[in-house]
């Protein structure tokens, strides 16, 4: 099927202002002009017309210029070249032949089509580029010449006529063009101005995330590091079986817990670590087995029915983290807000990004208060924050069964510059 991508208006116009100023344009001066010959009819005998068909070959000739008036802001250069070839042949047809091509009074009016002031102002305000207004200015210069008439006796009665019917039309067109011109350079450069106020903010926002980078790098992981050598050397020492596999839970809990900041820290410095041409991601690796979330959720009885589509991929580690974080946060809302419901988690592999899908229908009652007002309340929030961060889209919306969905997509491969955090 055929689709047409621009209005058929835009071949003429730039807006439907304009295409509504000279289509009535066109219509008063053909309305105009109807009324003139009716007000003042030309001396012409009719029988001068018998060579062109009739008087009939002159109000065509008038009403296919009335209609060529449309085009004279995308063809103002060959509106006048008809016009010029007019003016010649009248000319030349009341000076050497059977008289003139278009009804006018010999006498009083210039030889010119009266569209001409019109036609003259639209070359002087509207056409673009050397060569076009070289010959545009060429062409006004010739049909100023006809229209005075030098030649003539008595071409100092027409002078005054003659100036208004086509240099006032040019100097008024040349004015209105530079106007134009100049307030679309205004225009242009307040544009460029906002687009480099947003690419300064843009790089403001960077630096700001690199910084807040570098403080996460350099206190909290330090702070975290601590804790897991501490744990460790707790867990050598300590005597009681039972510590030894506390420390060990705090210890694992704690290098977890480094990873995922480093994944974090990295994702806040990619865009300076592009920039420098240092690495920018870690070796991919697998999504985390999410059945242990599922089991977790089946043992305090919500159970999940969970399917996978298309071929598990590898990922960048800071996705597959946060499809885990996903996961659990969606989970852990049903356990809250809607337990007893059927919940189903949907895993769809493509070859460059990875979609997540947890529905849940319409509990069966109405969650526990004290339950369901645990939490800061800003769980999808930071989830949606966090997906946003590794370049994904989150979407969390009620259904319509009066269950509840949250449908996230992520970017198979993120670079990180872990290897930055490493320093």
């Amino acid at each position: 099927m055929f689709h047409v991508k621009r209005p058929l208006w835009r071949l003429l116009w730039n807006s439907k202002r304009e295409a509504a100023f000279d289509v009535c344009l066109v219509i008063g001066l053909h309305l105009l002009g109807r009324a003139l010959e009716a007000l003042y009819p030309s001396e012409t005998p009719p029988e001068v017309y018998d060579w062109i068909g009739g008087l009939w070959a002159n109000d065509l000739l008038m009403t296919v210029l009335d209609i060529a008036l449309l085009a004279r802001r995308r063809f103002p250069v060959t509106i006048m070249a008809v016009t010029t070839v007019l003016s010649i042949a009248q000319v030349l047809l009341i000076e050497f032949g059977p008289g003139p091509l278009l009804a006018i009074n010999q006498h009083d009016d210039p030889w010119v089509p009266g569209l001409t002031p019109w036609i003259i102002y639209a070359v002087a305000a509207y056409t673009e580029g050397r060569t076009r207004r070289f010959l545009g200015w060429d062409m006004v210069a010739i049909v100023t010449v006809l229209a005075v008439r030098p030649w003539a006796p008595d071409f100092r009665q027409l002078l005054v006529v003659s100036v208004l019917w086509t240099i006032f039309p040019a100097v008024l067109g040349l004015y209105i063009g530079a106007r134009r011109r100049l307030v679309q350079a205004l225009r242009e450069r307040v544009e460029r101005a906002e687009y480099e106020q947003e690419l300064l903010a843009e790089q403001a926002r960077a630096d700001e995330r690199t910084r807040l980078a570098t403080e996460m790098h350099d206190v909290v992981t330090h702070r975290v590091s601590l804790m897991v050598l501490q744990a460790g050397a707790m867990g050598v020492a300590a005597k009681d079986p039972e510590t030894r596999q506390a420390a060990e839970e705090l210890r694992t809990s704690g290098c977890e817990a480094l990873e995922e900041l480093r994944d974090l820290v990295g994702v806040l410095r990619r865009g300076a670590v592009e920039d420098e041409g240092l690495p920018a991601s870690a070796p991919p690796t697998e999504v985390p087995d999410l059945s242990e979330l599922i089991g977790r959720s089946e043992a305090v009885g919500v159970p999940v029915e969970f399917t996978v589509d298309g071929d598990p991929a590898v990922v960048s580690s800071a996705v597959g983290r946060t499809a885990y974080r996903v996961v659990q946060e969606a989970l852990t809302n049903v356990h809250k807000h809607a337990f007893g419901s059927r919940v189903s988690v949907h895993v769809i592999y493509s070859d460059d990004r990875l979609r997540l899908v947890i529905r849940n229908t319409e509990p069966p009652s109405r969650a526990a208060a004290d339950l369901a007002g645990s939490g800061s309340g800003s769980g999808l929030l930071g989830l949606q924050q966090r997906v946003e961060l590794v370049g994904g889209t989150f979407h969390a919306r009620a259904g319509g069964d009066g269950g509840f969905e949250v449908d996230v997509i992520l970017p198979a491969y993120v670079p990180t510059g872990e290897a930055v955090g490493d320093e």
